[in-house]
């Protein structure tokens, strides 16, 4: 060891000594001395290094109390940090997909901080059903005779095949065999069921001739997916849900559906695309019907399955129904955002899924060029416009689908991609990150789902 490192290993306080420090009296108050003695023991074998590699202290070491104060704020800090999303996806998976409703948060805050009526009847003070709440709206809004709920729609859709067709045929046509987000393939869920996948008819064309000749004495079920995902243009032919349950009537096999994204209001409505919906399915004679409560619905995680009573009893038995229970949280945030369904006139004010699917693009565009106005200074290295873009409706929810909308652009004025990069990596940083995306030599931020301004701009102005 070098004279001058033993001088810089000697100016790394003992543990003792900086925890009798006045500057730590509110950390140890607020974080514990257990905590923060830890933390002080990881800075200063960090200080350590320093002077093994680069033979000098780190520069935090002239305050101590502040490193350590840092740190301890860092590691408090929520690996589910709020950010701003600007990507251009509405119900970006990686995000969390649906913002939820206040009724839905406050119903939610509720549960947390009191016991709840979760599987308990107040008539008889007996054991009660934990879906029947939400199975009582559920069809009312369907028309459906009874309804199941698990944790996600993937899990719905494993519980439908395997309380229902496990060790049996299921016939799916070939175009349906979807996968969508962490490689959740429709054939794999099956053979996890206990089923026996029948793929009938091509990728682009089924016929009902196509499942008639493949029901046997094995078949259990008739299957229909929606491809929200993906879309087929062209020399195409799919068979509805209507000719498909003529078919099950007489071949006395019951249909079943995925919807996936499935909505409860008929978009059109609200001038976006047409979605099948699960009342339009239950009133065609389909037996079961799966959608997920995070995507159209607007609300949180979970899988919902409408159907005939009978085969909802069949899960609500099945040992797989405990596994994937949904627990009181979503129950309630479910249940509080379904009750929004029950008074329409208000529905796009209340829930927020709607209210930015249906922004109009004009506001958009009058909020893009106000912004402009403001940030253009403050990114002078960078030529700032308003441009026309496109929303992506969801990643994983009618990806194929596009909504107007407006964008400000930043592009580079020395046209350095570096510096692009760097830009949207400093806004990855900020206290509330702000989320854009990278396209023909700029970043774009699309606001249709910016709706606070103030903090937008207090992120962008730092």
């Amino acid at each position: 060891m070098t004279t001058e490192n033993h001088s810089l290993y000697s100016q790394i306080p003992s543990t003792d000594r900086l925890l009798r420090d006045e500057a730590f009296t509110l950390l140890l108050t607020e974080f514990g001395h257990n905590r923060v003695a830890q933390t002080l023991r990881q800075l200063q074998d960090e200080a350590r290094d320093g002077i093994r590699q680069r033979q000098a202290l780190p520069v935090w070491c002239n305050d101590w109390a502040q490193a350590t104060y840092q740190r301890l704020l860092d590691e408090n800090a929520s690996a589910l940090r709020p950010v701003i999303n600007l990507t251009g996806t509405v119900l970006h998976t990686n995000l969390g997909r649906a913002l939820q409703a206040e009724a839905a948060i406050e119903a939610v805050a509720q549960a947390m901080r009191s016991p709840v009526t979760l599987e308990y009847s107040l008539d008889d003070a007996g054991r009660g059903h934990r879906d029947q709440a939400l199975a009582d709206i559920l069809c009312r809004l369907t028309g459906a005779e009874d309804a199941c709920i698990v944790n996600n729609n993937a899990a719905a859709v494993l519980l439908m095949l395997a309380a229902t067709g496990s060790g049996k045929e299921v016939v799916v046509s070939r175009g349906e065999l979807v996968e969508i987000g962490g490689a959740f393939r429709i054939p794999d869920v099956m053979r996890q069921a206990g089923c026996f996948l029948h793929e009938v008819g091509t990728t682009n064309r089924t016929h009902v001739k196509d499942y008639r000749e493949a029901v046997n004495d094995n078949t259990a079920l008739l299957m229909k997916v929606h491809t929200s995902n993906y879309h087929i243009e062209g020399f195409t032919k799919t068979v509805d849900e209507t000719e498909l349950v003529a078919l099950g009537d007489e071949l006395n096999v019951p249909v079943i559906a995925d919807l996936g994204s499935g909505s409860l209001v008929d978009l059109r409505l609200y001038g976006l695309p047409k979605e099948p919906m699960p009342q339009e399915l239950i009133a065609a004679g389909v037996s079961l019907v799966s959608f997920s409560g995070d995507k159209l619905l607007g609300g949180p995680q979970a899988g919902i399955i409408v159907g005939k009573k009978a085969l909802i009893e069949k899960m609500q038995r099945h040992p797989l129904k405990r596994a994937l229970r949904a627990d009181k949280m979503t129950l309630a945030a479910l249940e509080a955002t379904l009750r929004l369904y029950l008074h329409p006139e208000k529905l796009r004010d209340n829930l927020p899924t709607l209210r930015l699917l249906t922004r109009n693009p004009g506001e958009i565009r009058q909020q893009a060029l106000r912004l402009a106005g403001v940030l253009a200074d403050h990114y002078d290295a960078f030529d700032l416009s308003v441009e026309d873009c496109f929303s992506q409706i969801g990643s994983g929810s009618l990806p194929v689908d596009r909504l107007p909308s407006a964008a400000l652009t930043f592009t580079p004025r020395d046209g350095s991609g570096r510096r692009l990069e760097a830009l949207a990596a400093t806004w990855r940083n900020l206290p509330e990150p702000v989320l854009g995306r990278i396209a023909d030599g700029r970043l774009w931020l699309d606001l249709r789902c910016l709706e606070n301004e103030p903090r937008f701009l207090e992120m962008l102005l730092k």
